[in-house]
């Protein structure tokens, strides 16, 4: 692969990780006992990668904890100004950067209503983390490339922390620490293999498939397809893809699944036995040993990783890809069209 910062960056997501269990696991168990008890369910406020970091949230502490997690319209609080009663709400605003006005408005009614606060950020400087009564800092060094990966990585690790310590579960902490460990084993059994995706080049449209824990992969997946090489690239649970959007499967369509040893093992199968029969080319992301055999493309996993963690792993091959791509259609990873690093909305 060509050397960007991007590339960079995504080879050190497993020293960022590193890092934030390193500085944070005491300072999150300390937040645990402040907010024990003081509320009944979470809303999650966040943009772009950070909204896909909540949308794990939602399976991580609804499996584990069984806490409902609602992701929050910032809209209603920013612009619309009728932001709802939060009333037994833990509110957590995920941002790199903490800078987006709109994120910050949600955390700003949550103190007003007397809720617990938490921010999840790279910048413990940033008005969101003013704003708010607990902070995790990412620890991820200065993220330099346009598109997220270590901050997107290291927000799921933390979220994770933050689940462990509510259901107080040493195994589950135990078994967290083997994440860097296993994104640096993905990424030296994809290296080589990335290079030989010049087949997708001219692809127009593709779709990404996950469902429970890796539904967020799914989303970040195609969000950084599209943001690198403007590819149209459309998420789906395969539940909803069942619902309609199959039907514009057609032979040789690019369908990416993700999918890891798990309660979702045989909806991924059954539906990746439909997409065969439409003549879909397949992608797979998986450590389902039946889900490989029977794929077009398929990137490379340690035996073992957990459902609750593969999302931290799983997402890393998807960023391989994308980079790759980008480089294949001839455009600059670290200078996607139209973006920049930080995005203000209001």
């Amino acid at each position: 692969m060509a050397n960007s910062i991007l590339k960079k960056e995504i080879f050190e997501q497993a020293d960022a990780i590193n890092n934030l269990l390193k500085l944070e696991v005491n300072h999150i168990q300390n937040i645990v006992e402040n907010i024990w008890g003081k509320f009944q369910y979470i809303v999650i406020a966040a943009r772009g990668s950070s909204d896909n970091a909540a949308r794990y949230a939602q399976y991580l502490f609804g499996v584990v904890n069984r806490i409902n997690v609602a992701l929050a319209a910032p809209s209603l609080f920013s612009i619309y100004k009728t932001p709802p009663n939060l009333s037994g709400a833990l509110v957590i605003g995920i941002s790199q950067s903490g800078q987006s006005p709109d994120i910050v408005s949600v955390l700003e009614e949550a103190r007003k209503q007397n809720c617990a606060t938490l921010a999840i950020t790279n910048d413990i400087n940033s008005p969101l983390a003013m704003i708010s009564k607990f902070v995790i800092p990412l620890h991820t060094g200065k993220e330099m490339a346009v598109a997220a990966t270590k901050s997107y990585t290291s927000s799921l690790a933390a979220l994770a922390v933050l689940s462990c310590f509510i259901a107080k579960d040493k195994k589950r902490l135990s078994e967290l620490s083997l994440v860097p460990d296993l994104i640096n084993a993905t990424l030296s059994m994809n290296c080589e293999k990335i290079v030989h995706i010049q087949r997708y080049r001219n692809m127009e449209n593709c779709i990404v498939i996950g469902r429970g824990f890796n539904y967020a992969t799914a989303f970040e997946i195609s969000l950084k397809i599209k943001e690198l090489t403007g590819i149209v690239t459309t998420p789906y649970s395969s539940a909803d893809f069942f619902h309609g959007p199959i039907a514009a499967i057609h032979k040789g369509f690019p369908v990416m699944i993700i999918s890891f040893e798990g309660a979702m093992n045989q909806d991924v199968i059954s539906l990746q036995e439909r997409l065969i029969s439409l003549g879909a080319e397949i992608i797979s992301i998986s450590n389902i040993e039946k889900v490989n055999q029977r794929s077009d493309f398929i990137f490379k996993f340690p035996d073992r990783i957990s459902e609750w963690i593969s999302p931290m792993v799983a997402v890393v091959p998807g960023q391989l890809f994308a980079h790759q791509l980008t480089i294949e259609k001839g455009l600059n990873p670290d200078q996607p069209v139209g973006l920049s690093k930080v995005t203000k909305t209001f």
